[in-house]
């Protein structure tokens, strides 16, 4: 056993310093790291799974850094909280060494801070010396495909292989220890000129061993619609409370959660699992169907149905309306009768314009993205995948048949 081996870690490195352009529209006025689903930003949802697993984090911040600090302060619960900036955003190995001197001789976590990792995943992590979290996935050829001995330790890492000779891949966390920095150190830049930490991370298995941990629930958070996979998972968990007002002729199935000043007016439907926030006004005749959440201070108008989405604070959806299969961020107000479709008509999965490239989202349903304080005239019609920046507008009867920024 290594002179170095510890029990249990007590600090985690997370890293929230990127821009996170694949989740824009939503990450063009917060970071990733502050996105929320079940309405919890994905970054206190880690801090939340490791609790008892760590007892300091240093946040690795770039990107509207301000914004984290200002959430989340100098503790999380039981977890103190160092910010350290990565002054220009060179890779995550990079990112890495800017945390080098708050790091002693024990073993760390090194973490995303914008996926979503299992809390029970993240204590067994935390009592070894050197492992990598791993996890089989339907398209390996998405991530980084990892290779492994007969002695469950790392051998290899191929990033994004045509031809994936495994469907395990790399979750983006490990548990390493100060062998790591001199490494880093030695990393040769990328095309893209910046230091990958897994090319430091296969120079540490070439050293000693690095052990293998299969994850029971990774979800990753590359684009907007993952989030809706991230909701589902946590609304498994909910169970019917209520601390708003009930009016007669509501009808509740399932696990449904009322916040604090929340009104259901008579006639609304809802199917849980949904979660509703606090001061919201819901109806009156509305459906709300299940794998939903709602922010706090959000009104869903008369005769609206909304099916398995994430609707944002102070968010308002106009009477007539339909929503389905889509991520809504805060401040935003649907004019009446506007309708954002979920379905092709040729019953093929929803792609979706990011960046220059159009992606194939998998899903044979998928609503509309939208972004910070957007406005929608009555009557517009929203496609499926397409998305509307912050701050946009659309005319009364207009078709967004593209992004729209």
């Amino acid at each position: 056993m290594n002179k170095l081996q510890n029990t249990l870690l007590t600090k985690a490195v997370i890293l929230v310093a990127g821009k996170g352009t694949r989740t824009f529209p939503l990450t063009a006025t917060k970071p990733k790291a502050l996105l929320k689903v079940a309405n919890r930003t994905m970054l206190s949802i880690l801090l939340d799974n490791l609790q008892g697993a760590v007892k300091e984090a240093i946040l690795v911040v770039h990107y509207k850094k301000e914004m984290i600090e200002h959430e989340f302060g100098t503790a999380y619960k039981n977890i103190k909280l160092i910010y350290q900036e990565q002054t220009e955003t060179k890779g995550t190995g990079h990112a890495l060494l800017q945390a080098e001197k708050y790091l002693g001789n024990e073993s760390f976590f090194v973490i995303g801070g914008d996926d979503y990792f299992e809390g029970e995943d993240l204590i067994t992590m935390s009592k070894e010396f050197s492992a990598i979290l791993v996890q089989e996935v339907e398209h390996p050829e998405l991530y980084g495909v990892v290779t492994i001995n007969e002695k469950n330790q790392l051998v290899g890492i191929v990033e994004k292989p045509a031809n994936p000779k495994t469907k395990v891949v790399n979750t983006g966390c490990y548990v390493l220890n100060q062998e790591i920095f001199p490494l880093l150190k030695k990393s040769k830049k990328t095309v893209r000129g910046e230091y990958e930490l897994t090319d430091a991370v296969l120079a540490l298995a070439k050293k000693e061993a690095v052990k293998i941990v299969t994850a029971k629930g990774w979800i990753p958070v590359t684009y907007p619609w993952h989030l809706l996979d991230v909701n589902k998972r946590l609304l498994n968990n909910l169970r019917f409370k209520n601390d708003g007002k009930i009016e007669q002729g509501v009808t509740i199935h399932g696990a449904v959660e009322v916040g604090k000043g929340t009104i259901l007016k008579s006639g609304v439907y809802i199917e849980g699992p949904v979660l509703i926030g606090q001061n919201c006004i819901i109806g009156p005749n509305c459906y709300v169907r299940g794998d939903t959440t709602m922010g706090n201070n959000a009104k869903i108008g008369n005769a609206v149905e909304v099916k398995n989405s994430i609707i944002g604070n102070k968010t308002i959806i106009g009477h007539l309306s339909y929503v389905g299969d889509a991520v809504i961020g805060d401040h935003v107000n649907f004019g009446a009768g506007t309708i954002a479709a979920n379905l092709r008509h040729d019953d093929g999965t929803v792609k979706s314009q990011v960046g220059k490239e159009l992606v194939d989202s998998g899903r044979r349903k998928l609503g509309t993205i939208i972004g910070d304080g957007v406005h929608t005239g009555i009557h517009t019609s929203i496609n499926p995948g397409r998305k509307l920046w912050p701050n946009t507008t659309t005319m009364p009867g207009e078709v967004v048949s593209k992004d729209k920024q």
